[in-house]
């Protein structure tokens, strides 16, 4: 049945089935043909990976991230950040990568932070005369981070499907590893620029940046609310999503002033549809993983490493390498659902830490966001610059191989993403 499930699964990815398609179907048709279980099981077994208390924070994180973008708060980050690095060698750059943290911190949404910044700042870097291959590979990279620093949708879906690890332990871990992604990208964006001899913006006084950051103020205690209040003990990470939809919204409703009640219906329809298309994956998505757990392939994998791969070091080797691959072909969520349940396993058979094996998934998939040929922060980022494949792999080979480099800083040495989730403990 398994064998005839997985070659189910590749034939209808391989016909440009829709993922929950090829998920939910395959594992229909097996159960039926191959199988004495009764396929209504399968049906409950949907519902039951939805009904769980983590997943109730996606549709408001999404909702969140859509005000935030029509109400004017995304715009006043940008500004703020460029009055702050807008000075430096590469500037106008390292805003662009700033400012897709911050907004990604906020959104918890990559393509969101892809078209949200890159719509401002894509025109903004070809007029500063950065090569426009450099500039579009930039945005698809930057938005990636978005996976990785909290309120990331991946996070929460990862704690939904390995019950070892909580999202408040993977919020934690996801700040130590975004902000050693944000710094090894500023540090090439640096030695780039100024070897490049590019122009950069005049130097805000510090009048301009205070008024950029009061401008800014409200935004920026987004990310403060949520992840404080989260720390303190004050509310749960679903409880910190509906927060932190209601305060964008009496943000942009009351103090910005920007959101119709025609944006607000459209921002509503818009959630609605995107935490829909998240939702029915991770419900056909369970039913595969409760099939692969009920057959035995987790603990026959775990057992085949724990036996043949001895070191750790050997094993994490491994996993990115694979994650790296199948990061090129496979959607993020999708591929944890799929995998998180065979290697936990077999990680917590050598020991390995499961919030750092956790944060490691998610930087790997990460990096999958934008790697040809399927990356979709690819896709966004061509109806941005209009740019071709062929045309964006050169700026996207330098940062893919900076952000490589930064994975194997944190594969190696996992104090650099933990240090945060230690500190609190």
């Amino acid at each position: 049945m398994i064998t005839l499930l997985i070659i189910l699964i590749l034939a209808l990815l391989f016909i440009s089935a829709p993922i929950f398609v090829s998920l939910g179907l395959a594992s229909f048709l097996s159960v039926l043909f191959l199988s004495n279980t009764e396929p209504m099981i399968l049906v409950q077994r949907m519902f039951a990976g939805l009904d769980q208390f983590a997943l109730m924070a996606l549709p408001f994180f999404i909702l969140a991230a859509n005000i935030m973008e029509g109400g004017g708060l995304s715009d006043r980050l940008l500004r703020w950040a460029r009055a702050l690095v807008g000075h430096l060698a590469g500037g106008v750059a390292m805003t662009t990568q700033v400012s897709s943290m911050f907004f990604g911190a906020l959104s918890g949404s990559s393509p969101a932070t892809v078209v949200a910044i890159g719509k401002i700042m894509y025109p903004e870097l070809v007029r500063r005369k950065y090569d426009p291959a450099f500039a579009a590979g930039l945005l698809a990279s930057a938005g990636s981070i978005s996976l990785i620093i909290p309120p990331s949708i991946t996070l929460i879906v990862l704690a939904s499907v390995v019950t070892s690890v909580s999202v408040g332990e993977l919020f934690t871990a996801g700040i130590g590893a975004g902000l050693i992604f944000g710094i090894v990208t500023i540090l090439y964006i640096y030695v780039y620029s100024k070897k490049q001899n590019l122009p950069r913006d005049k130097k805000a006084t510090f009048r301009e940046l205070m008024q950029a950051t009061v401008k800014a103020f409200w935004a920026l205690l987004i990310p403060v609310i949520i992840l404080g209040g989260i720390y303190a003990g004050i509310f749960t990470p679903t409880e910190a999503a509906g927060i932190s939809a209601v305060y964008a919204l009496i943000i942009s409703v009351f103090v910005y002033r920007e959101m119709t009640w025609k944006k607000f219906y459209d921002v509503c329809v818009e959630s609605a549809v995107t935490s829909a298309q998240v939702l029915v994956l991770v419900a056909s998505a369970q039913i595969l993983g409760w099939l692969l757990t009920r057959s035995g392939i987790p603990q026959q994998i775990a057992g085949y490493v724990t036996e043949h791969v001895g070191s750790v070091l050997l094993f994490l080797l491994l996993i990115n390498i694979a994650l790296l691959v199948m990061g090129m072909f496979m959607e993020g969520i999708a591929a944890i659902i799929i995998v998180a349940p065979l290697i936990f396993p077999a990680a917590a058979g050598l020991g390995v830490d499961p919030v750092h094996l956790g944060i490691l998934m998610i930087c790997n998939l990460a990096i999958g966001m934008y790697t040809p040929p399927f990356g979709i922060n690819i896709f966004v980022t061509q109806t941005i610059s209009k740019l071709n494949m062929v045309e964006m792999i050169p700026g996207l080979k330098r940062f893919l191989a900076v952000q490589i480099a930064a994975l194997l800083i944190i594969t190696y040495v996992p104090e650099s993403a933990l240090f945060l989730l230690h500190l609190f403990d």
